[in-house]
């Protein structure tokens, strides 16, 4: 099966801490690389995942806090110092382009390659990005500014041939792609040989949702329902409560009680307050509601 893998860059939230990076992932769809979210320190942890540079084309930034996009200038200043010349596509909310352009005409006014900011609205969901194998979509979410989370989904693949039984019943070459979308094959003769003896189902395609920051939201429960992985903020305890709410975040709990509401296969948990140094007691409030539930770590790969 080809790659649709997680890297995990930095999972703490805006105080900086001797144990986190900034929130910051990257998620590797067959060898193409989408980077979620920018926060300070993204670049130094990009090098440690051995990721090559040149695959990464598209920047997803969910809202305009410094923890997750003060890393986007220094990225982007690095690739002109290696030499890029493709394109780099920013998608982020309105604004980011009236934020970005005087720094990046100060500091990186001479790139040999394009900066082209993609801006959305955040209020209702919106597809951002598609490409032959991959769609992206906006998950509104609420935060003390317009915030949004990213639904990522492969395209479902065409069915599979079976060699042996198209060359058993002598099937033309223009036929092949009608059968691998569905289509029966008829004979010269008439006879009606059923697709599902000419191929077989491909693998079934794979999602991934992002949602960091917000309060507690069960409105976004619909949209990524069913989703192989979800990564969702679990900021404070629930002992936290209060402060999880006046900061528009959620607990770890509440994390849980989304990913059971939307029957995920499994949740990753991240965006950690600085308080705690022990972050067990946020995955045991977490897997007492979703029992699939796991704690990001800077360097974590999830196969998904």
């Amino acid at each position: 099966m080809e790659k649709f893998e997680l890297h995990i860059l930095g999972c703490g939230s805006a105080l900086p801490t001797t144990r986190h990076f900034s929130t910051s992932q990257v998620l590797n769809v067959r060898e193409k690389l989408f980077m979620i979210d920018c926060g300070e320190g993204t670049q130094i942890q990009l090098r440690k995942t051995r990721l090559k540079f040149s695959r990464l084309n598209h920047v997803f930034i969910s809202h305009l806090h410094g923890d997750h996009c003060f890393g986007l200038l220094g990225l982007i200043s690095t690739f002109g110092l290696l030499g890029r010349t493709a394109d780099l596509h920013v998608h982020a909310p309105k604004g980011a382009e009236q934020l970005f352009a005087p720094m990046l005409e100060f500091f990186c006014n001479h790139l040999p390659y394009n900066v082209f900011f993609r801006e959305f609205e955040t209020n209702e969901p919106k597809m951002i990005y598609a490409d032959r194998s991959l769609t992206v979509t906006t998950i509104p979410l609420r935060h003390r500014l317009p915030c949004c989370g990213f639904l990522f989904k492969e395209k479902q693949r065409p069915n599979h041939i079976i060699r042996e039984m198209v060359d058993f019943y002598k099937v033309p070459v223009y036929e092949l792609n009608r059968i691998k979308n569905g289509a029966d094959y008829v004979t010269p003769e008439g006879e009606v040989v059923p697709n599902a003896k000419l191929t077989r189902p491909a693998a079934p395609a794979r999602s991934y949702a992002y949602c960091s920051d917000t309060i507690y939201m069960e409105q976004i429960v619909d949209q990524i329902k069913g989703v192989d992985l979800l990564f969702h903020e679990a900021t404070f305890a629930q002992a936290d409560l209060p402060r999880a709410k006046e900061t528009f975040h959620t607990t770890a709990e509440q994390a849980g009680r989304i990913a059971l509401a939307a029957g995920v296969k499994q949740l990753v948990i991240g965006h950690f307050s600085a308080r705690y140094e022990d972050e067990s007691v946020l995955l045991k409030e977490a897997s007492a509601v979703f029992p699939h539930t796991i704690l990001a770590k800077e360097m974590l790969c999830v196969d998904i």
